[in-house]
């Protein structure tokens, strides 16, 4: 049976320590539509990133749910570029 690289990506150990919030983030990444990934340009500014996924509070916070704390666009940018990386590793 072939590993599911959305769960992987979403339970698999990062360089940090993570808590609910990492992993609500990046379950959300994880699952974004590949052709709305393939739009993402890692030079966009921050308002650019946000207006891109469109689910930005006004406050600049991430809106998930499951989660500890807010979510800026910087670490929401991170996690996007684990996950292209991830998946250019692994299909």
């Amino acid at each position: 049976m072939t590993p599911d690289p959305v769960l992987e990506f979403e339970q698999r150990p990062s360089a940090l320590p993570m808590d609910e919030t990492d992993r609500s983030l990046r379950a959300y990444v994880a699952r974004l539509p590949e052709e709305h990934l393939a739009k993402y340009d890692p030079a966009w500014s921050d308002e650019q990133v946000m207006e891109w996924d469109g689910n930005f509070r006004s406050d600049g916070a991430l809106m998930l749910v499951c989660c500890e704390r807010d979510v800026d666009v910087q670490e929401f940018r991170r996690v996007v570029d684990e996950y292209r990386a991830y998946r250019a590793r692994n299909g």
